[in-house]
């Protein structure tokens, strides 16, 4: 990576020059932004700040670069970073020659920026307890890491319509979204021989589609073949001029399914004619001897390895404030083998812990974050950071949680809510079992916040589905309605998902009031 740390380098200092035109308004903000966003960087709403992704290899980290990241958001005079829904970490509220610095620090460190955002192959996205999952059929830990490795080889030399996204799952839980992402690879167990299911050509955001699953299971050994076949497609068959249409799932929307599937075998074979990618991993061993415990608590995950255990933290919101990273890579310090994992739901697993550590993570999280899925809830950075953000998701959020205290309500109840600022679902609102996008309308003649609500989507393989509308309700009044609807689940004393197939009426009615 040598030769491409030294492009990258001379880059940075060209994209300095670039960024200090944007300030002077000798350029426009599409026109930074052109450039901006694959360095990883985007102008934040006020123009004076400015936002740097880290990409973090499948959100797979260590107690030494998460120390790196502290010491270095400290530097910068920040109090927090956030974590995002594709297991990357974000800065904000620096100048445009702080976060020209930090990418060149970030490079000593083995940490890219490079591709972050705008047309290039994003952050390979896993399921976070890959490697320790109970349910898995293998660890994808290795295939992920090894597609995250061939996208930055060839990061400054791609030429896509725009952002390419793909994803591991090791179980059908699918954590890693490959239902619903433009190249998903499922693992899966057939005969004692292990498999990928593939999924091509879905996403979020404007016009929501689930992918469609490839009529083959197909060999491990073959993953990068396949990940070449669907760039090669995306480059030939992708919208160059419009944008809003720029993405894999409108090719098969413009195609069909079965045309689509014909055109990608070709470029599946073509590929495995003209290049030599075949792999040979092998899987990662965990030796730790493990301990037992009897705590009894939602966020420890008992691994796979007899008396070891994920800790789950959830930062409010996704905010990582530095007081807490400090006091938890405090804690973990002198415990062996001890790996953090970024997740898509803005949050971390601190794995490999026997059972004594385990409960100390647990106290020294306790409070700090989410303690119910309620308070696990994700959002994106929305108004008044995100340049194209509508409604401010964070806000919305905390006061839903401040409601909830207020009330001293406390029990677990409601899934996960998930919000995003506007319709383009950076917190995946529309595969969730609640999910609000923010929006406005004009009510009695005054423009308001509303965030449209869908219930009832799911990742889950074979059970993938999209949330359906139920309507828009007014921001200030998501935190009551949440509220009176914990009361109705409760009150029927099954889970939200049991109480939406079997009381939807009583949903719906609900759902008139607040709308």
């Amino acid at each position: 990576m040598d030769d491409l740390k030294k492009e990258l380098l001379k880059e940075i200092e060209e994209f300095r020059k670039v960024g200090h035109k944007f300030l002077e308004n000798e350029i426009s903000i599409m026109e930074f932004k052109k450039v901006s966003g694959g360095m990883g960087v985007y102008a934040q709403r006020n123009k004076n700040g400015f936002m740097i992704r880290l990409r973090i290899p499948s959100g797979i980290t260590s107690k030494k670069q998460m120390k790196w990241i502290l010491d270095t958001a400290k530097k910068y005079g920040l109090e927090k970073v956030h974590l995002t829904t594709r297991e990357a970490i974000q800065f904000h509220d620096l100048t445009i020659d702080e976060v020209c610095d930090l990418m060149k620090e970030a490079l000593e460190e083995n940490i890219y920026t490079r591709g972050a955002g705008g047309n290039y192959p994003r952050n390979v996205a896993i399921s976070p307890l890959a490697g320790v999952d109970r349910f898995e059929a293998f660890d994808v830990t290795p295939y992920a890491l090894i597609v995250n490795n061939h996208f930055l080889k060839k990061i400054t030399s791609y030429k896509l319509p725009r952002k390419l996204k793909v994803s591991f799952s090791s179980s059908n839980m699918d954590c890693g979204h490959c239902n619903i992402t433009d190249l998903g690879f499922l693992a899966t167990i057939k005969d004692h021989k292990k498999y990928f299911k593939v999924y091509l050509g879905g996403g979020l955001g404007a016009n929501p589609k689930l992918s469609i699953e490839y009529p083959k299971l197909i060999d491990p050994s073959v993953v990068l073949y396949h990940v070449e076949a669907m760039t090669k497609l995306f480059i030939e068959q992708g919208d160059y001029e419009n944008k809003h249409k720029a993405r894999i799932r409108y090719i098969v929307e413009r195609m069909g399914k079965e045309e689509f599937l014909k055109c990608y075998q070709e470029k599946l074979d073509d590929v495995m004619k003209d290049e030599d990618l075949t792999l040979d991993l092998h899987p990662i061993e965990i030796d730790k001897e493990g301990k037992k415990t009897e705590i009894n608590n939602q966020r420890l995950y008992a691994q796979k390895q007899n008396g070891l255990y994920s800790v789950y933290f959830h930062p409010f919101g996704g905010q990582l404030h530095l007081k807490d990273l400090e006091d938890i890579l405090d804690c973990i310090e002198d415990m062996k083998q001890v790996e953090l994992r970024l997740t898509m739901t803005e949050g971390i697993y601190i794995r490999n812990l026997n059972g004594d550590e385990a409960g100390k993570v647990l106290d020294i999280t306790e409070g700090r974050g989410g303690e119910t899925h309620l308070e696990e809830s994700v959002s994106c950075i929305g108004v008044p950071t995100c340049q194209i953000g509508i409604c401010e998701s964070q806000k919305t959020l905390f006061n839903i949680l401040e409601y909830f205290r207020e009330k001293s309500y406390k029990k677990d109840v409601l899934p996960r809510v998930h919000l995003s600022g506007c319709m383009n679902s950076c917190g995946i609102h529309e595969a969730s079992m609640i999910g609000f996008a923010g929006s406005r309308k004009r009510i009695d003649g005054e423009l308001k916040d509303v965030f449209e609500l869908r219930i009832n989507g799911s990742f889950e393989e074979g059970n993938a589905r999209l949330g359906k509308v139920y309507g828009s309700i007014l921001s200030e009044k998501i935190p009551e309605f949440l509220y009176e609807l914990a009361i109705k689940v409760e009150e029927k004393n099954v889970n939200f998902e049991e109480f939406v197939d079997k009381y939807e009426n009583e949903l719906k009615d609900l759902v008139k009031i607040y709308s």
